[in-house]
């Protein structure tokens, strides 16, 4: 039978080909491992959603990942959306047996694995924007231009779950960016833009980096995940204005990701501030 080309077909692209589902469970479920389920949908509003609704009846290593997502959420409300097939869209259920205090480091440990899963399989240098952005150099007129790439959201579920979504351009193009600030994988100058062997090892090293975490029951430091966020983390040692809750701005140098996720902001004469939330715009460049 000769495939439908159509606006709506998987086949509607061919520089996009659909994810192969039983291709990608073959690959990562098996006893013993943290992926215990893996359903794709041709599209949905928001995965974060739709696993979340489903948290409480499913075991936890539920992932759940989309060709298209129409209503995606990041960080304060903001929409995530792009073509289908374009990019990576997927979120994952998560159940840590771990003081509750620890979970902020959900986000940045998700963050930490996707750039080191990436950076092997797609061969591009990805930086971390403090708390939950994936960051790549696109060139552009003034040379390179660090553009994000990719967000993380971390939401409870129910009673001990926590559903983590994660958004990834991959095949984007420049005409197709909803933003000037956007950029892909592909802007990137990836080796690789085949979203199956990506999304394998995506979920493949935050396998690894959940299960050190838990391990050394969320400790991030006995797991090395504070040096490692500290390390990619494109945030630190620039200066940055922290817009906090309740219409108020920090601005100063970013000193450090202490043990609880917070990003430590230092004022010019003033005491140094731990950051828990709000959103940060980097005020210059890194270097």
């Amino acid at each position: 039978m000769t495939p439908s080309h159509g606006p709506g077909s998987p086949w509607s692209d061919l520089d996009r080909p659909p994810l192969n589902a039983a291709s990608l469970r073959r690959a990562l479920i098996r006893p013993g491992g943290l992926w215990t389920s893996l359903d794709l949908v041709p599209a949905t509003g928001s995965t974060n959603s739709d696993l979340g609704a489903r948290a409480a009846a499913l075991p936890e290593g539920a992932v759940l990942v989309a060709e298209e997502q129409t209503a995606g959420r990041g960080r304060l409300d903001r929409t995530w959306s792009a073509p289908a097939r374009s990019g990576l869209f997927f979120s994952v259920l998560l159940k840590p047996d771990v003081p509750v205090g620890r979970l902020a480091w959900l986000p940045l440990l998700t963050g930490v694995a996707a750039a080191t899963g990436l950076a092997r399989a797609a061969g591009v240098d990805m930086a971390l924007k403090w708390p939950n952005d994936l960051m790549v150099n696109v060139a552009g007129e003034r040379g390179k231009e660090e553009r994000k790439t990719g967000g993380i959201l971390a939401e409870r579920a129910g009673d001990d779950g926590v559903v983590v979504g994660l958004g990834l351009n991959v095949t984007l193009r420049e005409e197709e960016l909803p933003v000037p600030t956007a950029g892909s994988l592909l802007l990137a100058d990836a080796v690789s833009t085949d979203r199956d062997p990506l999304l394998r090892a995506v979920l493949r090293s935050l396998e690894q980096w959940y299960t050190r975490w838990t391990d050394a029951d969320g400790d991030p430091a006995a797991s090395g995940l504070q040096e490692a966020y500290a390390a990619g983390c494109a945030t630190l040692g620039r200066t940055v204005r922290a817009e906090l809750p309740g219409d108020r701005a920090l601005t100063g140098e970013a000193v450090a990701v202490d043990g609880d996720g917070r990003l430590v902001v230092a004022p010019p004469g003033g005491e140094p501030e731990a950051v828990g939330a709000g959103d940060v715009v980097h005020l210059r460049p890194a270097g």
